[in-house]
C-alpha cells in the first residue's frame, strides 16, 4: 500500500543539472518541473497526492506479504537505487538523468528507470499519470498503433514521451497508462520518460543495452567530477553526498544554483509557512558556491561568479537596488507569487504558492555574501565586474543604514537587524582588501570610514548588556542563529569574551540537543501564523562556532548527531520537527553547504588539536544540559 503522502525524508533526489526529480522509497516519481527548476511542474503528487500527477515504477505486493524497501545511492553518484526484499525474491529500481552539463539550455530532458531482479520473482506495477502546468493544463494521449511499448502525452507546451524496453507492455486508463511485469532472476527491464518542448521527438525506441551504458555513463561523469574535491576529512562520504547535491541544484547554462528543488513543502504540517525554493538567492547561492570553493570547485565558482558580476552589472531589478534578493535561474529579476488553490497541499498545508514575493524585500546582507563569493579566489579584483562592484559599495556607503526584511525574509515588517549590519561590514572590509591588493580604483577612504561606523553600530546597538549577548536588532533583546556567522566572516575573534557570552545565551535559548531554532518566534513575531522546525543551516552553523570556539567535544557529539536527521540516502531539507521528521523543501542547498562548512573546520580544529602536545589530556567539555556521571559511593571496583 502507498502513502498519499510518504515523509519528506523517503525521497531521493535525480537530476541532469538543469532539471531534477524526486524519488519516493514508494518508487513514485512525485516531483517533476519540466523543462527548468523553475518550470510548471508535470508530477506533483507530493502537493497533491489526487490531482498532482506521478509516475510509479515498483514492485506490488499484497499488504502483509513482508515486503521491505530500502534506497541508496551508487556510491559517489546521483544514480539512484530503490531496493525490494520480500520473501519471494529481491529486486531493484535503479532512476538517474544523463547529465546535460552545456551552456546551452534544453528542452529534452530524460528520466530512466531500470527495473531488474537479482534473486527469486517479483511482480512490478507501473503507471503514468503526468498532470501538466501544476495540474492546471488537460493533457491528450496518443498510443501509436501496433506499437504497446510507446506513448506521448501532448500536454501544455510540452509532451511527455513514454518509451519502454521489450518486455513492459501498458495499456490505456483514460488518458493515462498502466502495466504490469513479472521479472525473474536476471532479468532487466526499462521505461524511459522524455520531456520535449510540444511536437520535440524523444529520440529512438530504447535498447536495455543502451540504457545501461547510460547508466554507466552518468557514473562516471559524477565519479570524475568528484575527483576536483579536495576535503579528506572524517567524513568524505558525507561531505562528498552535500557536494553532489549542490552540483544537481546548480543550473548548468547559468551556474546558478538553486535554494532547492521543491516547492510548497511545509515547514509545519498543516501551516501556512509553504514557499517556492526553486530559484537563486543571492545569499543561498554564495553560501553554496564559497562551500564549493572551499571544497576545490572552481569551474561551478568561475560560473557562478560570472553569473553574479553579469547581475550586478545588468542592473534594472525590480526593486530598483542595484541587486536583489533573488531571480530565475536565467537571471530574470521579475517574480511574482500566486497561490494554486486547487491543489490540497502536502498532508493539507496550504495555500500552495509558486514564484515568491519576498523578491521585493530589501535584505542589506545579501551584499556582504556577494562579496566574500566574490573574493575567495581574488575574482573581486577582476577587471571585468570591477566598476560594478565599486559602484555597488558607493551605493550600500549612502543606503546601510536602514531597516529591512532581513535574512529570515519575515513578513512582520522592518527592523534594523544586526546580521544585514553585519554582512554590509563584509561587503566594504572585502572592497577594501580587494581595492588594495589588486590596485582597482575605489574611494576606500569612505569605504572604511562606512565599514569602521558599521562596526561601531554592530558593537554597540547590537549587543545588549543585559542578555550578554549580540541580539537579533537594535530594539530587541531577542537572540538569532544567524549570528553564529560573526566569527566565520571575521567580525570578531572565536575566542573574544563577547562572542562566547553570544555563543552561551545561544546554546541555552535556541538550542536543542544538537537542533537549533533560528529565533523565538513567539518574541519575535514574524508576521506568520503557526510554528515551525529547527532549522538545519543554523544547527551546522552551531557546529561550526563550536568548534572554532575551541569546544571540540560538544561540536563532535552535535556533528555526528546531526547526521542521525538525514535520511537514508544522505539528504537534509530545510528543518527538523518535533519528532525529528524533516519539514520543509527537499533538499535544501543552505544545509548542505553548512554541513560541508561544519565538517570542513570540524576537521580543522581537530587536527590541530590532535597535534597539540596536551592534545588527550584537557577535560572533557560534554554537551550542554548533559551531566556527567559519578561513580557510586565508595568507588568502582573494576569488576
Amino acid at each position: 500500500m502507498v502513502d498519499r503522502y510518504p515523509p519528506i525524508a523517503e525521497h531521493g533526489m535525480v537530476g541532469d543539472l538543469q532539471t531534477a526529480a524526486l524519488v519516493s522509497s514508494a518508487g513514485t516519481i512525485d516531483w517533476w518541473c519540466t523543462p527548468r527548476f523553475d518550470s510548471p511542474s508535470v508530477f506533483a503528487s507530493l502537493l497533491d497526492s489526487e490531482r498532482g500527477g506521478h509516475c510509479r515504477f515498483a514492485v506490488d505486493l499484497p499488504e502483509g506479504e513482508g515486503l521491505t524497501v530500502r534506497q541508496l545511492y551508487l556510491s559517489d553518484t546521483a544514480v539512484l537505487i530503490t531496493r525490494y526484499m520480500a520473501p519471494g525474491g529481491v529486486g531493484e529500481v535503479a532512476d538517474f538523468m544523463p547529465p546535460v552539463d552545456s551552456p546551452t539550455p534544453t528542452d529534452r530532458h530524460r528520466i530512466i528507470r531500470i527495473a531488474r531482479v537479482v534473486r527469486g520473482s517479483l511482480p512490478f506495477t507501473f503507471s503514468c499519470r503526468p498532470r501538466f502546468d501544476y495540474a492546471r493544463a488537460p493533457h491528450a494521449l496518443t498510443l501509436p498503433p501496433d506499437d504497446d511499448r510507446s506513448a506521448v502525452f501532448h500536454g501544455s507546451g510540452t509532451d511527455l514521451h513514454l518509451q519502454c524496453t521489450p518486455g513492459v507492455a501498458f495499456h490505456a486508463d483514460g488518458d493515462d497508462v498502466t502495466g504490469r511485469v513479472t521479472l525473474s532472476a536476471g532479468q532487466a527491464v526499462a521505461v524511459v520518460l522524455t520531456g520535449t518542448a510540444s511536437g520535440g521527438a524523444p529520440g529512438p525506441a530504447p535498447i536495455l543495452a543502451g540504457l545501461v551504458d547510460d547508466m554507466s555513463s552518468c557514473r562516471t561523469f559524477w565519479l570524475s567530477w568528484l575527483r576536483s574535491c579536495s576535503y579528506r576529512g572524517r567524513w568524505q562520504d558525507t561531505v562528498n553526498r552535500s557536494a553532489i547535491t549542490l552540483k544537481l541544484l546548480t543550473y548548468a547554462p547559468t551556474g546558478a544554483p538553486i535554494a532547492a528543488a521543491t516547492m510548497g513543502l511545509p515547514e509545519q504540517i498543516g501551516g501556512e509557512r509553504n514557499w517556492d525554493y526553486r530559484y537563486t538567492w543571492i545569499r543561498d547561492a554564495s553560501l553554496s558556491v564559497r562551500a564549493l570553493i572551499d571544497l576545490g570547485f572552481e569551474a561551478e565558482a568561475y560560473a557562478y561568479r560570472r553569473w553574479l558580476r553579469e547581475r550586478v552589472e545588468a542592473g534594472g531589478t525590480a526593486t530598483g537596488d542595484p541587486l536583489q534578493i533573488m531571480y530565475r535561474i536565467d537571471g530574470d529579476p521579475h517574480l511574482t507569487e500566486e497561490t494554486l488553490d486547487h491543489l490540497e497541499g502536502y498532508q493539507g498545508s496550504r495555500p500552495v504558492r509558486a514564484g515568491n514575493a519576498a523578491a521585493g524585500q530589501l535584505q542589506l546582507d545579501i551584499y556582504g555574501e556577494a562579496a566574500d563569493a566574490l573574493a575567495v579566489r581574488g575574482d573581486i579584483g577582476a577587471i571585468r565586474g570591477w566598476n560594478a562592484v565599486r559602484d555597488v559599495l558607493d551605493w550600500l556607503s549612502d543606503h546601510w543604514d536602514q531597516p529591512d526584511e532581513g535574512i529570515w525574509e519575515t513578513r512582520g515588517g522592518r527592523q534594523n537587524f544586526t546580521y544585514s549590519r553585519l554582512m554590509a561590514w563584509v561587503a566594504f572590509d572585502r572592497g577594501i582588501r580587494g581595492s588594495i591588493s589588486h590596485g582597482r580604483p575605489g574611494r576606500i577612504d569612505r569605504w572604511t570610514e562606512t565599514r569602521d561606523a558599521i562596526f561601531r553600530q554592530i558593537v554597540e546597538r547590537g549587543w545588549h548588556p543585559g542578555r550578554q549577548a549580540f541580539v537579533q536588532h537594535y530594539d530587541t533583546d531577542v537572540l538569532d542563529a544567524s549570528l553564529l556567522l560573526m566569527p566565520q566572516v571575521g567580525f570578531i575573534s572565536p575566542h573574544d569574551p563577547d562572542w562566547l557570552t553570544t555563543l552561551d545565551a545561544m546554546d541555552k535559548e535556541l538550542v536543542s540537543d544538537s537542533l537549533v531554532y533560528r529565533y523565538d518566534p513567539g518574541a519575535s513575531p514574524d508576521g506568520l501564523r503557526g510554528s515551525e522546525g529547527t532549522f538545519n543551516l543554523c544547527s551546522f552553523y552551531y557546529v561550526e562556532a563550536l568548534a572554532r570556539s575551541g569546544r571540540l567535544g560538544r561540536a563532535r557529539y552535535a556533528f555526528d548527531k546531526m547526521l542521525t536527521y538525514a535520511n537514508p540516502v544522505g539528504l537534509f531539507s530545510e528543518e527538523i520537527g518535533p519528532s525529528g521528521e524533516q519539514l520543509g523543501n527537499f533538499p535544501q542547498a543552505f544545509t548542505h553547504l553548512a554541513l560541508i562548512n561544519a565538517a570542513t573546520a570540524l576537521d580543522e580544529q581537530l587536527g590541530r588539536a590532535e597535534a597539540s602536545p596536551t592534545h588527550g589530556h584537557g577535560p572533557y567539555d560534554p554537551p550542554h544540559g548533559y551531566t556527567m556521571p559519578t561513580a557510586p559511593a565508595g568507588g568502582d571496583d573494576g569488576g
